[in-house]
């Protein structure tokens, strides 16, 4: 897979990888096709998992390549391109959240998010999940796009084992979307739409974070640290909060843990 993936345009492999993510959301959406309520310790511990995924992505995949390729920069210590780039990650999601409308899970709608709105309590969810996929998109586009640029550090090996794990992660996240609109009366159909709906971006995400580290190499250790910030602010802001609402703590903080060991073995054994 690597080995044909490498024979194609940095921008048309972020692409398939998009596709690949978003696949793996609308299998985990489909899951409400199948049963109307979703085990909370099952769903806890899911979110954990999903959590330690992507804390794990942040650094090998993202935040370590940065550090490498900052090294090289005449200008600054290496710790500085890399600070910048995942502090401005978690402030661009701090004000996505501020300026549009959303709800997280497990969440009343009189706990949203932005702006006041009348949009319905579905909508308003899977608005969160979609924001917090954008980062995810982007950063899938920018690893492809750092393998291309042939620096060291980024190569396309990683860029696969990343998009794998943001792909383990989206499963729960589908679910967690397309189950609590079908407790609330919708029907499986429309749940699943909605549960898949939230990955849509990632592909088009990932076709711009290849398109701009392509045309302006110099910003890759920013643009890869940014979007590690961007990550690790889903992670704080809404995964570990989520998987601890059920009153499962213990099971979901040992779930993060498998996971982030899970995405640790695939970046180090095969990245």
């Amino acid at each position: 897979m690597i080995v044909w993936l490498s024979e194609l345009n940095p921008v048309l492999q972020a692409f398939i990888a998009g596709l690949f993510t978003w696949g793996v959301t609308s299998l985990g959406a489909a899951g409400v096709l199948l049963m109307k309520t979703v085990n909370r310790k099952l769903l806890d511990c899911m979110l954990g998992f999903a959590a330690g995924v992507m804390i794990a992505a942040s650094y090998w995949s993202l935040l370590a390549p940065a550090i490498e390729l900052a090294a090289d920069d005449p200008l600054f210590p290496r710790w500085v391109s890399p600070t910048i780039g995942f502090l401005f990650g978690g402030l661009f999601l701090f004000a996505i959240d501020k300026i549009l409308p959303h709800l997280h899970l497990g969440e009343d709608t009189s706990s949203a998010e932005g702006p006041k709105t009348s949009w319905h309590r579905s909508v308003l969810l899977v608005l969160a999940i979609t924001l917090h996929n954008i980062p995810e998109g982007l950063s899938i586009g920018v690893a492809f796009g750092a393998a291309a640029s042939g620096l060291p550090g980024a190569t396309i090996a990683s860029a696969v084992v990343l998009a794998i794990g943001i792909g383990l992660q989206n499963f729960p996240e589908g679910l967690a979307v397309s189950a609590p609109l079908r407790r609330e009366g919708l029907s499986p159909v429309k749940s699943f739409w909605y549960g898949q709906l939230s990955g849509m971006v990632e592909p088009f995400a990932a076709i711009v974070g290849a398109a701009v580290v392509m045309i302006a190499t110099p910003i890759l250790p920013y643009a890869l640290s940014f979007a590690a910030g961007a990550m690790i602010f889903v992670v704080v802001e809404e995964l570990i909060p989520e998987s601890q609402l059920g009153g499962n703590k213990d099971l979901a903080t040992l779930s993060t843990m498998l996971g982030f060991s899970v995405m640790m073995v695939l970046d180090v054994a095969l990245g």
